[in-house]
């Protein structure tokens, strides 16, 4: 167990979550920001290129466990991500859509900033989100972070624009002690 929750654990993945991943990255509904569901080869990449950040950086998206089922409801975690010129550390979110608009992503991804400050030591941590995808949108807002930019990222041949939500660790600091 990597990070835990009043109502949910997050793990790294393994080759055994295979089905469950197929349940979030093979639902239409769901992957809607992604432009459609994945293949059976798809998720598979997916996993893997968890699996691989998992050994290079000892961080990646996560399994989401809710407790109460130890059922894999989702995914959460931290990943380096391109933005613009550069590389940033992100928060990043996918759920089942049974589990949407029970708080659980907020959830998740609080104890992910947590971690991201408190363990690695990161001076700021942010979400990119897709321009459509007001649901992803509000849990970064609810998770402390404004909207600082935009950019195009060009995938699966469609140019999808997106906004990057960025909390910095001494507006959490400063946060904390009520400032």
């Amino acid at each position: 167990m990597i990070l835990e929750t009043k109502r949910l654990y997050l793990r790294e993945m393994n080759q055994a979550d295979f089905n469950s991943l197929c349940k979030i990255l093979q639902d239409e509904s769901t992957m809607y920001a992604y432009e459609g569901a994945f293949s059976d080869q798809e998720v598979q990449e997916w996993l893997d290129r968890q699996i691989a950040r998992y050994q290079k950086w000892n961080f990646g998206l996560w399994a989401v466990i809710l407790k109460e089922t130890d059922e894999m409801i989702g995914q959460c975690g931290l990943t380096m991500q391109p933005w613009k010129e550069a590389e940033v550390l992100e928060i990043g979110y996918l759920f089942n859509r049974f589990c949407w608009h029970k708080g659980y992503a907020t959830e998740a991804a609080g104890a992910c900033k947590k971690y991201a400050f408190e363990v690695l030591k990161a001076d700021e941590v942010c979400s990119i989100i897709r321009d459509t995808n007001i649901a992803s949108q509000n849990v970064a807002v609810r998770n402390g972070m404004t909207k600082t930019d935009s950019w195009t990222k060009h995938y699966r041949g469609i140019d999808m624009p997106h906004d990057r939500y960025v909390v910095q660790r001494e507006s959490e600091d400063m946060g904390a002690v009520g400032v």
